[in-house]
């Protein structure tokens, strides 16, 4: 059993189960935003919210675990990653691949707890998720397949709480997808080397890192401009707007942290900031549909 449970400890630090907090306020917010908006009484919202935190959770662990089993090779050969836990023997395939078959079950589990349609939807969400594992391989656009793999749950949100789709939530999908892929490329430029030598694709090995900073700027200006829309299709207020203000701040601050010439920083950048930038986001914004 404590060979077990060691394992489990393992399997949730190569995961970075912590991280399931970048991509999950968002999907809190999509469904607080149904909440309001279809004016269902506050009876029930909690429970919801839990069934909804379950499968973000399990998605994204499955989505993990499967990019570190088909990556493991490749790992192998990254001197930055090599001392990960599938490459330096700490954990086994056949293990992860349990803790895999485990977390689509609960995944499945839970999407059936919320609803017909979001069951019916759990096979294409976890294609979609797992798809971007293969990305690297063939496309400079993997961070935006990363980035609408996490820009899907807004909108997976609003069909758990309302059993539809409203358009209007797609600009929170797309603000999230912008978001996603931005952060994504300053986090590829510190494996530019290791990709040109063997021909993996990214935007630094496409672009060179500067031409990458840029354009990770410019996604994080279309994800501020995409909150603006969602603030104005909903009509909500001055706290709503605030939020998209100090989300700014951050990502201001997140690309002053990382220079073409200084990658030093990236885990503070990637890891520190964005994590901020979700909650803070969040917080502002529940506020704001709870208080209205």
């Amino acid at each position: 059993m404590a060979t077990f449970l060691q394992r489990v400890r393992l399997t949730l630090d190569m995961i970075k189960f912590e991280h399931s907090i970048f991509a999950l306020p968002f999907a809190l917010t999509g469904a607080l935003l149904a909440w309001q908006d279809r004016g269902f009484p506050r009876a029930g919202l909690w429970w919801k919210l839990l069934w909804i935190v379950v499968a973000m959770v399990a998605a994204r662990s499955v989505a993990m675990a499967f990019n570190r089993v088909l990556d493991s090779e490749i790992d192998a050969r990254n001197p930055r990653t090599k001392g990960r836990h599938l490459p330096a023997g700490l954990l086994s395939e056949r293990f992860a691949w349990g803790f895999i078959v485990l977390w689509t079950v609960i995944f499945l589990a839970a999407s059936a707890a919320l609803n017909s349609l979001c069951l019916k939807l759990a096979p294409l969400a976890l294609a979609i998720v797992m798809f971007y594992s293969y990305c690297k391989r063939f496309t400079h656009l993997a961070h935006l397949v990363l980035g609408f793999s996490l820009g899907i749950a807004p909108a997976a949100a609003w069909i758990a709480m309302s059993g539809s789709l409203d358009p209007r939530i797609l600009w929170l999908t797309a603000a999230v997808t912008l978001w996603t892929a931005g952060f994504d490329i300053i986090y590829a430029c510190q494996d530019y080397a290791f990709d040109v030598a063997t021909g993996l694709h990214s935007i630094p090995q496409r672009f060179g890192i500067p031409g990458a900073l840029w354009i990770a700027r410019a996604l994080h200006v279309g994800m501020l401009a995409c909150l603006v829309m969602l603030v104005q299709a909903f009509a909500l207020g001055a706290l709503a707007w605030t939020g998209i203000a100090a989300v700014a701040c951050l990502l201001a601050w997140e690309h002053r942290l990382v220079r073409a010439d200084d990658l030093s920083r990236i885990d503070a950048a990637f890891f520190t900031l964005n994590g901020y930038v979700s909650v803070v986001f969040f917080v502002f914004w529940a506020s704001d549909i709870f208080l209205a």
